[in-house]
C-alpha cells in the first residue's frame, strides 16, 4: 500500500496531513522576518585609526601600511582597500558572501593587535568595526530646535531619543549623522604664551598634572568604612580658565591669561542641514534578518512617547522612512499572488468545466504555498520580494501534479469504475511519475542553491521556496488529491451544461491539431532549420539586449556627492553646498525631504566634499518618476561651475552607499606610474557617449607645506626636532589634550590656537618654542615651509596603489556599456604594468553574469541527467531538451519587445524555463513511448501521443503562463526588477509551447529508436488508462 491509497483509505489522515502543513506554514508565517531583499552584500569589516596632524603620505606608510601588511594574511578575504588621508586611515576588509562576521572581526582584531606595536606612540588605536552588510538604516530621523544651540540639540538626541530607541526590540544599532558633541576646546594665543614663556606643550602638561579624578584608599573606621576619591576633575569653563599653567615668583599664569576654554564641539568641520536650519540626524539600522516593518511600527509608538515628553522648543521629524518602500513593495507582490491565484483558478475551471473538478487541484494551491512558509522558517529566511516572487511563480506549477493525478483518476471514472477503484488504480499508476517529474523539476534549482557570491545569496531564497512548494505540492497529489477525487468525483454519467456546450470546441481543437501536426511532420525536415533559427536568435538577443546587474527601481531617493576644488576649505564647501540646496528647493518640486551633509567625511580630513540625501514624494503623489527628476538635477547642476556634483540613483541590490554604477579601478605598483597613465585614462573616458561624470578618487592638486627643520641650527640653540614637530602638532591639529566629565559622561579636551593665526604659513613666525637656556624661539627661525601640492589621499586595492574612476551612465545606457567603454580605453592607454580591477556595482555585476551563466549550464545538465536515469536513455532526453533553446529564444525575444534588459532577474527566469519547459516534452515523449511498447510504430506513436497530451500541455502552460502573467505586467515603482523576470518567464512559455507541439514530435520521428529498450520503466506523468484528450476532466453535473 502506497501514499494515496493509504491516504484514499483513511481521508481523515490525509485531511490532516494538510491541515498540519497549514497549522505549521501559518505559524512561520506569522514569525517570519520582514525586508526588501536578501542579505546579499559581503560582511566588511573596517579598521580605523586616527592620527592628528599627519598628511595622507604619513599615515600610508606608519600606519595603513603596517596594518595591512598584517590583515593580507587572513583567509576568505575578497578584497583589502585603503584610504589614507589628512589625519586619519581606513583600511577596509571585505570578505566572501558567506562568510561568518563574528569569526571575520576577531581574525582582523587578533591581526591588529600585532601590528599596533609598530605604530606611532601618539596616534590613537586602531578601532575595529563589524561594517555588517545589513546595516542599511530603515529609518531616519530629524531633531533641531530653533532657540537651543547645536550642541544642545545634539545631547537631547544622544542622551534621549537614541536611547530610547536603541532598545526597541530588532535594532541593532542608532547612528548619529552631523554629530556634535560636547568638548572643551582651549583656544591659545601664540604670542601670549610666549610672553609669559609657556608653549604648547606646557599646557598639555599642565592639564595632566590637574585634571585627575583617582581612587584614594579607603579609612577604616571601627564601625564605619569610608572609600576617598581625589576629586581633582575640571568641570566647567571657569574651571579651565582657573587652570594654573605656570607660576613664577609669587604669580600665577592661567590659562585665560594666554587664552580661554569654550564649551564647544568636537568636531567643527561638518554638519547637516535641512532647509538651512542646522540639525542632528539619526539612523535606525535593524539586526540581521528581523521584521523591519514590525521594528518601524515600534519605533512609532516610542517616537510619540519621545514628543510628548520633549521640550517644546525641540522638534522631532521623520526624515524617510525607509519601509516605506518595502511595505509597497511587498503589498503589490501580495496584490499579484491574489491576482495570479484567481488567473489560474479560472484557467484550470476553463479546461475542466467543472466547480467539483477544478476544486481538487485548486486546493493544492493553498497547502502548497502556505508548507512552503514553513520551509523557510526553518531554513533561516525572510519574507522578501523575491521569496514572494517565488511563490507567485509556483501558484501556476504547484496544480501541476494535482492534473496529473485528477486526469488519470477521472479517466477511470469515465471508463465506468467507481470513484474509490478509480483513485486507487489511477493514483498508483501515476505514484513513481509525480515523484520523478518533481525531483526533475527542483533538479534545476540545485545549481541556484550551490551558487556563490551576490548572485547565490539573493536568488537562494528564490529557489528553495519554489522547491519547497513543488516538493509540498507533490506530497498533497499524493495524498490530499486522490483522496478528494474519491469523494468529490461522481460516477460516471450526464455531463453539465456548460460541458456540453463547450465540447465541440474541445473537439474542434484536438482535429485542427492533429490535422496541422500530420502537415507539419510531412515536412519535418523544417524542424532542423527553425532549431537553427532559435539558437541564431539566442544569439542575436543576447548580443543586443543590453546588460546590466538589476533595473533600477522608483525608491523616491537621490544621492547627490559634492566636490569642491582641492584645498578648498570647510566655509567654501558649505556656502557651495546652501547654493545648490536653495537651487533645488525652488526648482524640484517632487523633492519632500533634502538633507545636505557638509564634509562627510571630516574626520578624514575631506573638507572640501559634501552630500545631499534627496528624498522625493511617494510615486502616487508625482507625476514625474524619480528617473525623470533625476535627469533634470543631472542637467541643472552642471551649471554650479564652482563645485562638481555628481548624482546618482541607488541601485536595486547592493550597497545603495556606494556611489556612481560604474567603479573601475587601476592598480600600480607604484603613485609615480599611476599617475603618468590617470590623466589619458580620464580625457577619454570622459569623452566616451556611454558615460558622465567621470571622476578619480586620487587627487594630487591639494595644497600642502612641507616643513623643513634646520636641524644644525635646532641644535646650537638647544631645540629637539621632536619639540618642534610637538608644538606644531598641538597648535595647529587640534590635538586632543585630555578629557572632563559633564552630566556623567566623558568628553574631549582639544586645545588648538586661534583660528586667525593659522590663516596662513607665515604665522609659523607667532609660534615659540623653548631653547636650552630657557629663552622662547620663533619657529621661523628654525624652520622653513616649502608650498607645495601632494595627495588629498592615498588609496590602496588589494595591496597596490591605486586609483578608482567612477562614472554614472549615460541616458539610455546599461552598467555592461559602461564597463565595455571602460574596457576598451584600458586595452589602447595602459601599458601591461597597470592593472585593472572592478569595484561596488560593477564588481557584483561581474560576478553575477559568470556565476548565472555556469548555473545555466549545469542546470541543463542535471536535467539531462535525470531525465536519462528515469527514461533508462541518452537519446530521450536529448529530444526533451530541444524545448529549451526554444524557450530561451522566447524569452530573449520578449525582452527585446518589451525594453528589458539582461539582468540578474531575467537570467533567472532563463534558468527555471529550463525545468517549466522540459515537463511538456516529458508527456509527449513518454505517452510516444508507450504508444511503441504497444506496438505502433513511432510515426503512429508519436502523432497519437502529441493529440492526447495536448489538453495536458495547454492546462499546465497555461496555468503557469497566467501564473506568471501578474509578474510580467506588474507596474509601480518597486516592480522593475520582478518584471524582468516575469517577462523571461511568460514569453519563454509561451513561444516554446507553440512550437513544442511540433518540434518535439518531429525531433522524436527522426532521431527517435522504432522500439523501446527493455525492461519497461515505469509510467510517467499522465500516463494511465485514459487522456485528457480522449474525455475531458470534468465532473458530472455543477
Amino acid at each position: 500500500m502506497n501514499l494515496s491509497e493509504l491516504s484514499i483509505r483513511r481521508p481523515v489522515l490525509a485531511t490532516v496531513v494538510s491541515l498540519v502543513l497549514l497549522l505549521f506554514g501559518a505559524i512561520s508565517f506569522g514569525i517570519l522576518g520582514v525586508r526588501e531583499y536578501p542579505a546579499v552584500d559581503p560582511p566588511i569589516v573596517t579598521v580605523t585609526s586616527s592620527y592628528a596632524g599627519a598628511n595622507p603620505s604619513v599615515i600610508a606608510s606608519q600606519i595603513t601600511e603596517p596594518l595591512e601588511q598584517q590583515i593580507n594574511g587572513i583567509d576568505g578575504i575578497r578584497v583589502l582597500s585603503s584610504i589614507s588621508s589628512q589625519e586619519r586611515s581606513q583600511i577596509r576588509v571585505e570578505f566572501e558572501v558567506g562568510a561568518d562576521l563574528e569569526a571575520a572581526a576577531n581574525d582582523v582584531r587578533d591581526r591588529v593587535s600585532r601590528a599596533v606595536r609598530q605604530l606611532p606612540v601618539d596616534a590613537d588605536p586602531p578601532v575595529v568595526e563589524k561594517a555588517d552588510a545589513e546595516s542599511e538604516p530603515i529609518l531616519f530621523i530629524s531633531v533641531r530646535s530653533p532657540t537651543r544651540s547645536i550642541l544642545d540639540v545634539n545631547d537631547f538626541a544622544d542622551r534621549v531619543v537614541r536611547e530610547r530607541i536603541q532598545t526597541i526590540p530588532g535594532v541593532s544599532n542608532v547612528r548619529i549623522f552631523g554629530e556634535k558633541r560636547y568638548a572643551m576646546r582651549l583656544w591659545l594665543d601664540p604670542l601670549r604664551l610666549a610672553a609669559h614663556g609657556l608653549t604648547p606643550l606646557d599646557v598639555q602638561a599642565a592639564l595632566e598634572r590637574q585634571n585627575v579624578d583617582l581612587p584614594s584608599g579607603r579609612i577604616e573606621g571601627s564601625a564605619v568604612e569610608m572609600t576617598l576619591r581625589t576629586a581633582g576633575r575640571l568641570e566647567s569653563e571657569a574651571d579651565f580658565d582657573a587652570m594654573i599653567l605656570k607660576e613664577s615668583n609669587g604669580r600665577q599664569v592661567l590659562l585665560r591669561d594666554v587664552g580661554w576654554a569654550e564649551l564647544g564641539a568636537e568636531e567643527l568641520r561638518t554638519g547637516i542641514e535641512a532647509d538651512g536650519v542646522p540639525l542632528v540626524g539619526l539612523a535606525v539600522i535593524p539586526q540581521p534578518n528581523t521584521n523591519a516593518i514590525a521594528v518601524a511600527e515600534e519605533f512609532y509608538r516610542r517616537l510619540e512617547e519621545i514628543q510628548r515628553s520633549a521640550p517644546p522648543d525641540v522638534q522631532i521629524e521623520i526624515g524617510y522612512d525607509f519601509t516605506r518602500f518595502v511595505r509597497r513593495s511587498v503589498r503589490e507582490v501580495e496584490e499579484t499572488v491574489i491576482v495570479a491565484f484567481a488567473l489560474v483558478v479560472v484557467i484550470i475551471f476553463a479546461f475542466l468545466r467543472s466547480w467539483r473538478s477544478t476544486l481538487i487541484p485548486v486546493l493544492a494551491i493553498p497547502v502548497s504555498i502556505v508548507a512552503t512558509f514553513f520551509v523557510m522558517y526553518l531554513a533561516g529566511f525572510t519574507i522578501n520580494v523575491l521569496t514572494l516572487v517565488g511563490v507567485v511563480l509556483a501558484i501556476g506549477i504547484v496544480v501541476d501534479d494535482a492534473i496529473v493525478v485528477l486526469e488519470n483518476v477521472y479517466a477511470k471514472v469515465e471508463r465506468g469504475r467507481r470513484p474509490l477503484d478509480a483513485a486507487i488504480e489511477g493514483s498508483r499508476e501515476v505514484y513513481f511519475a509525480v515523484i520523478s517529474t518533481t525531483v526533475t523539476l527542483a533538479a534545476v534549482f540545485v545549481p541556484i542553491l550551490f551558487l556563490e557570491g551576490l548572485t547565490g545569496r539573493l536568488f537562494r531564497e528564490f529557489g528553495v521556496v519554489v522547491v519547497g512548494a513543488v516538493l509540498a505540492s507533490a506530497l498533497v497529489a499524493l495524498t490530499l488529491t486522490p483522496m478528494l477525487c474519491r469523494f468529490l468525483l461522481r460516477p460516471h454519467g450526464e455531463h453539465g451544461r456548460l460541458y456540453r456546450a463547450t465540447q465541440s470546441f474541445f473537439d474542434g481543437l484536438d482535429v485542427r491539431y492533429r490535422a496541422a501536426l500530420d502537415r507539419f511532420l510531412a515536412r519535418r525536415g523544417l524542424a532542423a532549420p527553425l532549431l537553427a533559427a532559435a539558437l541564431g536568435a539566442i544569439a542575436l538577443f543576447w548580443n543586443v539586449l543590453p546588460s546590466e546587474l538589476a533595473p533600477l527601481e522608483d525608491r523616491s531617493a537621490i544621492r547627490v556627492a559634492v566636490r569642491a576644488p582641492e584645498g578648498a576649505s570647510f566655509e567654501y564647501t558649505s556656502h557651495q553646498m546652501d547654493r545648490i540646496a536653495v537651487y533645488l528647493r525652488d526648482h524640484v518640486p517632487e523633492i519632500w525631504r533634502a538633507f545636505s551633509i557638509a564634509s562627510p567625511g571630516s574626520a578624514g580630513g575631506a573638507v572640501n566634499s559634501g552630500l545631499f540625501s534627496i528624498y522625493l514624494a511617494e510615486p502616487d503623489e508625482r507625476e514625474r518618476s524619480q528617473e525623470e527628476v533625476f535627469q533634470q538635477i543631472a542637467r541643472d547642476l552642471e551649471q554650479f561651475t564652482a563645485v562638481r556634483a555628481f548624482p546618482a540613483q541607488p541601485p536595486t541590490i547592493g550597497d545603495r552607499r556606494a556611489g556612481q554604477p560604474v567603479q573601475y579601478v587601476l592598480q600600480a605598483p607604484s603613485l609615480e606610474s599611476l599617475l603618468e597613465v590617470l590623466p589619458r585614462f580620464l580625457e577619454e573616458a570622459s569623452a566616451s557617449p556611454a558615460l558622465r561624470f567621470v571622476d578619480a578618487d586620487l587627487k594630487v592638486n591639494r595644497p600642502e607645506g612641507a616643513v623643513r627643520i634646520d636641524r644644525r641650527r635646532a641644535a646650537e640653540l638647544g631645540v629637539s626636532v621632536q619639540d618642534v614637530a610637538r608644538t606644531l602638532q598641538l597648535a595647529y591639529g587640534g590635538q586632543r589634550f585630555g578629557y572632563f566629565v559633564r552630566n556623567d559622561r566623558q568628553y574631549e579636551v582639544i586645545g588648538q590656537v586661534e583660528r586667525e593665526d593659522r590663516n596662513e604659513p607665515a604665522d609659523l613666525a607667532s609660534l615659540f618654542v623653548r631653547g636650552g637656556s630657557g629663552d622662547m624661539i620663533s619657529l621661523d627661525n628654525l624652520v622653513e615651509v616649502d608650498e607645495t601640492v601632494g595627495p588629498a589621499a592615498i588609496y590602496r586595492f588589494n595591496r597596490f596603489t591605486s586609483a578608482t574612476v567612477t562614472a554614472g551612465l549615460a541616458d539610455g545606457r546599461t552598467l555592461g556599456d559602461g564597463i565595455a567603454a571602460l574596457d576598451a580605453i584600458a586595452a589602447r592607454t595602459l601599458p601591461p604594468e597597470i592593472r585593472t580591477s572592478l569595484a561596488g556595482q560593477s564588481r557584483d555585476f561581474a560576478d553575477a553574469g559568470a556565476s548565472l551563466l555556469f548555473a545555466f549550464g549545469l542546470a541543463v545538465a542535471l536535467v539531462y541527467l535525470m531525465l536519462a536515469a528515469q527514461f533508462e536513455s541518452f537519446r530521450d532526453p536529448l529530444i526533451i531538451l530541444v524545448t529549451v533553446p526554444l524557450s530561451v529564444a522566447g524569452a530573449l525575444a520578449a525582452l527585446w519587445l518589451f525594453g528589458q534588459t539582461l539582468n540578474v532577474f531575467s537570467q533567472i527566469g532563463l534558468i527555471m524555463l529550463i525545468g517549466l519547459v522540459t515537463k511538456n516534452g516529458i508527456l509527449i515523449v513518454e505517452f510516444a513511448n508507450q504508444r511503441k511498447r504497444a506496438g505502433l510504430s513511432r510515426a503512429v506513436a508519436v502523432r497519437d501521443a502529441a493529440a492526447a497530451r495536448l489538453r495536458p500541455i495547454l492546462m499546465t502552460s497555461a496555468a503557469t503562463f497566467f501564473g506568471v502573467l501578474p509578474i510580467a505586467l506588474s507596474l509601480g515603482g518597486a516592480a522593475g526588477s520582478r518584471q524582468s523576470l516575469g517577462i523571461a518567464v511568460a514569453g519563454g512559455l509561451l513561444f516554446s509551447t507553440a512550437l513544442t507541439l511540433f518540434l518535439v514530435p518531429a525531433v522524436y520521428e527522426a532521431v527517435s529508436r522504432e522500439r523501446v529498450a527493455e525492461p519497461e520503466p515505469e509510467a510517467a506523468p499522465g500516463s494511465g488508462e485514459g487522456a485528457l484528450a480522449g474525455s475531458a476532466v470534468a465532473g458530472g453535473r455543477d
